[in-house]
């Protein structure tokens, strides 16, 4: 989902310092409600673990230019689903400034638009979940067809931004919508793989019942709401 650099020029990349600014305002909210529920360490530990997760996700896993950006395997839901909300949305701006900043600084221009289409779809994920997991199940109970609509609320939030930045930046044309289509097209496969990384995920937390009432994951991985 990184941006090409010049998709967006510098007479339009105020938008996106914008947007950014209101994804990280409520990602502190929610840092916010989490060190009132669960305390500042706790949000600092599953933080950082998020990050180190975000920046391998990034740098390690394989990844592909296609069209407009680059596809990624971001496992946004898992570190959701696993650490909560507020950790993972944290994880993955410091995780994606990180790898800009060591790694591909051409890419940090285009941070504002990069993070709003991370955070952005992860905030509507965590508002799905409130909706379609009921308060009574725990997150390592939910089933394949839960998984999946998480999966494709954030990864179809991804496509979605990323076709926005491109349309704002490079208008309607032939070419551009091609670019776009190609990448949205290959970004969704994603959504073939997520849901299953998920549930393999949480079938192991199940089985690994050290972690529950520890620090390092949210509570609603055993619990009910």
């Amino acid at each position: 989902m990184h941006i090409e650099p010049g998709l967006v020029d510098g007479s339009k990349i105020f938008l996106s310092y914008a947007t950014s600014t209101a994804a990280v305002a409520y990602a502190g909210k929610l840092a916010f409600d989490a060190v009132k529920k669960d305390g500042a360490i706790a949000l600092l530990l599953r933080a950082v673990f998020c990050t180190a997760l975000v920046f391998s996700f990034f740098q390690l896993l394989p990844h592909h230019a296609v069209g407009v950006s680059e596809v990624h395997l971001i496992l946004g839901t898992t570190l959701m689903l696993i650490f909560g909300v507020a950790p993972a949305s944290i994880g993955l701006a410091c995780g994606l400034l990180i790898q800009g900043l060591f790694f591909a600084p051409l890419d940090l221009p285009q941070y504002g638009m990069n993070v709003t289409t991370l955070l952005v779809p992860l905030f509507a994920t965590a508002a799905l979940a409130g909706r379609i997991i009921p308060e009574n199940l725990a997150y390592v109970d939910i089933n394949y067809q839960q998984a999946f609509k998480l999966s494709v609320a954030f990864q179809g939030g991804i496509v979605v931004w990323v076709g926005f930045w491109a349309f704002y930046g490079q208008g309607f044309g032939a070419d551009n919508l091609s670019s776009i289509t190609s990448f949205g097209a290959a970004y969704m496969t994603v959504v073939l793989v997520e849901p299953l990384i998920d549930l393999g995920l949480l079938a192991a937390a199940k089985l690994l019942h050290r972690f529950k009432g520890t620090m390092i994951v949210d509570k609603r991985l055993y619990n009910a709401a």
